[in-house]
């Protein structure tokens, strides 16, 4: 089998939050008929006992432990470097040297590399055999970070916008292939780097519709008594606690007053403070980390996603879609997808606009059609064998895949990005 180093920025199990569920399907994938060599960071200490399953798949794996308040230390030296703080946030001495090691024992001709900081391990040999998978283009993301806090984090988010970028056409320009989520994703990418358009793909989510089942039997987490709304996702994660704190600020009280009996849940791990705070609120619970999702999903009655500052597809939008939950998000959220708004989606942006959904979707028929049709949508569109042929056909035909090899006939470059 042929070998593959697969470098990632989070160790890709479990599939519990946005990053991972993408990661753990891409790796679980490679690992069919290729010998994968992974090399990963730890920062969740929950995580540490899920490694013995990545090394049960994987032919060898290397963990760093990363601190995040040690790592936040260490990226301030890139303010001195003029590095994006990113990259030594994620620099390890001894998942360089692994590196190094594994590439030359096992003859590694090929690389598959989750999130643009990890690229900096790639052996100079090996750029042009390997396949980086961007998901996002987080220097846009950083520079919109800029945009919603004051001095000095508008500065420092600013900042690790524009060195970041740099580091993103570097680590492009090096690679056989770019991969983003979307294709808004990667022709945002293609304007700032219009020379390697030709080398720029995209590679879409998808959901697992068997997992994520309406039909799945489970208690109710829920009063009998509520009407439930449900927010879902990691909710360290500052796009996450923004988004939660603007609908408890600016639309959930509106739609208490008329609705008393509507309840908003925030469901996920490691809830930031701001987010804690919420739980003192009326009507408002904050649950951390919960050891199944889809309970929260099948037994609500809508989901909602007031992301201001989000980049492609979302996880959370197509659970609860495949759930035959509906929900309600923003329009940029909503754009990524090829939903029909209104039908299989509801999109909300000011205030009223969102009280104005909600009042609609607590009316039982409305929830149940737009929930089957969403449900419809995930069905036909978003299953991740169809989205996983696309990561084949952009391994083997950037050269990465042995197939190319065996007399198979190649395609081009230009026909790969294209399909």
């Amino acid at each position: 089998m042929e070998p593959l180093l697969f470098l990632c920025h989070r160790l890709p199990y479990p599939p519990n939050k946005g990053d991972k569920v993408r990661s753990y399907r891409f790796l679980r994938h490679l690992c069919e008929g290729r010998k994968v060599f992974l090399g990963t960071f730890v920062d969740d200490p929950a995580d540490w006992p899920h490694v013995e399953e990545m090394r049960r798949i994987c032919a060898d794996v290397h963990v760093a432990r990363l601190d995040p308040a040690f790592a936040r230390l260490r990226s301030l030296g890139g303010l001195l470097s003029g590095e994006a703080l990113s990259l030594p946030y994620y620099r390890d001495a001894g998942l360089t040297h692994w590196v190094r090691g594994v590439a030359a024992a096992h003859d590694i001709r090929s690389v598959f590399v989750y999130s643009s900081p990890m690229a900096q391990y790639v052996p100079s040999a090996l750029n042009d055999r390997t396949v980086v998978d961007f998901v996002d283009m987080d220097s846009a993301k950083w520079t919109a970070y800029a945009d919603s806090h004051a001095w000095p984090f508008s500065w420092i988010y600013r900042r690790e916008g524009r060195t970041l970028l740099a580091a993103e056409r570097k680590f492009a320009a090096r690679a056989a292939t770019s991969v983003f989520v979307t294709r808004a994703e990667a022709d945002l990418f293609a304007n700032h780097a219009p020379d390697l358009r030709d080398r720029i793909a995209f590679v879409e989510n998808g959901v697992d519709t068997d997992f994520f089942s309406p039909e799945i039997r489970s208690e109710s987490p829920f009063g009998a008594a509520e009407r439930p709304i449900v927010f879902t996702g990691a909710m360290d994660y500052w796009p996450n606690v923004d988004a939660v704190r603007w609908f408890a600020d600016r639309c959930l009280p509106s739609i208490q007053a008329e609705f008393p009996d509507v309840r908003f849940y925030i469901v996920g791990m490691n809830p930031a403070k701001p987010v804690q705070e919420l739980a003192s609120r009326p009507g408002i619970t904050v649950t951390g980390r919960v050891a199944d999702i889809r309970p929260w999903l099948r037994h609500a009655r809508l989901a909602v996603a007031p992301l201001r500052v989000a980049r492609g597809i979302q996880n959370k939008v197509l659970e609860a879609m495949a759930m035959a939950l509906p929900v309600i998000t923003t329009p940029d959220c909503a754009h990524a997808l090829t939903v029909q708004l209104d039908r299989e989606i509801a999109v909300a942006d000011e205030p009223a606009q969102w009280t104005e959904r909600i009042r609609l979707l607590l009316d039982p028929a409305r929830a149940r059609e737009m929930g089957q049709a969403a449900r419809e949508r995930v069905l036909a569109d978003y299953g991740w064998a169809q989205k996983l042929r696309k990561l084949d056909s952009l391994m083997r035909r950037s050269g990465n895949d042995s197939s190319m090899q065996t007399g198979q006939t190649p395609h081009t470059q230009a026909e790969a990005l294209s399909a």
